[in-house]
């Protein structure tokens, strides 16, 4: 075998695969090291052209290069082998890269990066970054071949573009739960909220995912928060697309469920982009945003905040932005110290007016919110002045039966204050309200004993679990 085949190889006009593949194959086999390290350094050139069934040929071929350690000179061999991977498994295809992991070449690149130069490092290193960036399940095999105490030794020492690599390859090695379980005791943590912060956004958004389901725990909230995490959410939250909005929105959230970090939160600026998310197309954004705003409002001036934006989208927003923010103030209103912001922030009239509203699921959420503010002496005059109980009356025959109930629910309460009394007269005979009102009597008989217990079940939860705040 001679230079002629190696020429053969070469050839990049349409070649016939196959034949070039048998040539490549049988260089590899039979050729001088010059000849061999030449046409897998074409083979890199063109992957990108090669069709599939080709690449995968010649995976294990490549494999065997890279775990070769026994001839002289198998160092530049191994680096154009590793570099050829590479180029194969970034073809995007999930299937490819797999079939690069289960060739054994994800060892044998992690047996030769602790021992390796820079130069041929950094190839090694990035193409680790495609077998996890484009096979899912090479993640698990790096795992569990100490991959990641390898990444985060060398993300001790990387300070250079390669670093971008390395912590996109934690990012994707922390969606695994047995790496977020020793993550800690590894000290990556601070590389994890590092990743949040670099790279790109679809790494990005895997640090962020990861943070999330590792800050569910107190003791990895309270990590994570020591860390900076909260500012790297944030950025993340403010400047990411759709889906990373998302994302980002539910890590921060998760952040948020304990009250140390309530105001940090807040503070950092998310809860004008918690307002942005309730506003946004998404179902699930405006359920997060929802389920964030009734944490942070247990601070009373984050409280204030939050009404504020909720006053506006009830002005402003479409349809399904309007009932979000009603069920927010639904759940405010029963936050003691939120029932003056809520009156004082002028939303009683706004929230009356919208009890005619064409939609019927806004008129749901707002005739909650009315519900549960009648409870209260100030907001059932508020609620009187704004005209609330002519249309209440009026609801008491609508088609909707949680209109009718939540309408029926404040015309009782009404009906008990000696000042309102009389204005709800008219509506006494309405068998919804009749209904309604035997309801919460027999609750009211049957559940005084069950509510105390449970207070008390509540009180004693809170004392050994700050968490639940």
């Amino acid at each position: 075998m001679g230079h002629a085949q190696v020429e053969k190889f070469q050839e990049n006009v349409n070649p016939d695969w196959e034949q070039a593949f048998d040539r490549f194959e049988s260089v590899i086999a039979s050729g001088s090291e010059a000849m061999r390290l030449q046409v897998t350094k074409r083979l890199a050139a063109l992957c990108k052209r090669a069709p599939e069934h080709v690449l995968v040929l010649t995976i294990p071929i490549l494999a065997g290069l890279l775990g070769d350690d026994s001839s002289n000179g198998s160092s530049s061999i191994q680096e154009a082998a590793a570099y050829c991977l590479y180029r194969i498994a970034c073809q995007g295809e999930d299937r490819i890269a797999i079939e690069i992991g289960q060739s054994g070449a994800v060892q044998s690149i992690l047996r030769l990066l602790p021992r390796s130069d820079n130069g041929f490092q950094r190839i090694l290193i990035k193409c680790l970054w495609g077998f996890v960036t484009f096979g899912k399940g090479n993640r698990v095999i790096v795992a569990r071949n100490g991959g990641l105490e390898i990444i985060i030794g060398m993300l001790n020492s990387y300070t250079d573009d390669t670093r971008r690599y390395l912590l996109e390859i934690l990012s994707a090695l922390a969606l695994l739960s047995e790496v977020r379980r020793v993550l800690a005791s590894l000290g990556g943590l601070g590389f994890l909220v590092e990743a949040a912060s670099y790279g790109s956004v679809v790494s990005r958004e895997r640090a962020c995912q990861a943070i999330g389901l590792l800050g569910v725990t107190r003791r990895g909230r309270h990590m994570l928060v020591e860390l900076g995490v909260i500012p790297a959410l944030v950025e993340l939250f403010r400047d990411g697309d759709v889906t990373t909005k998302l994302v980002a929105g539910n890590s921060l959230g998760v952040i948020s469920a304990h009250v140390g970090y309530i105001r940090p939160v807040a503070e950092a600026g998310a809860i004008p982009l918690y307002a942005e998310l309730l506003q946004g197309p998404e179902h699930i954004g405006r359920e997060i945003a929802e389920d964030v705003f009734c944490i942070l409002a247990v601070s009373e001036s984050n409280a204030v905040s939050i009404v504020e934006h909720l006053v506006r989208i009830l002005i402003e927003g479409d349809d399904e932005a309007k009932a979000a923010a009603a069920d927010v103030l639904w759940d405010l209103s029963g936050y003691k110290h939120a029932v003056s912001v809520v009156r004082n922030s002028g939303v009683i009239p706004i929230l009356v007016d919208l009890l005619s509203d064409r939609n019927v699921e806004v008129k749901e959420k707002v005739s909650g919110a009315i519900a549960q503010l009648s409870y209260d002496e100030a907001d059932r005059l508020a609620l009187a002045n704004a005209g609330a109980i002519p249309v209440l009356i009026e609801l008491l025959h609508d088609d909707s039966e949680e209109l009718r109930d939540n309408a029926a629910e404040a015309l009782i309460n009404f009906s008990e204050d000696p000042l309102q009394h009389d204005q709800v007269s008219t509506a006494f005979d309405a068998p919804s309200f009749q209904n309604m009102q035997n309801r919460l009597a027999h609750m009211r008989a049957s559940d005084e004993h069950t509510v105390r217990s449970m207070r008390r079940m509540s009180i004693e939860q809170l004392a050994w679990n700050p968490d639940l705040v």
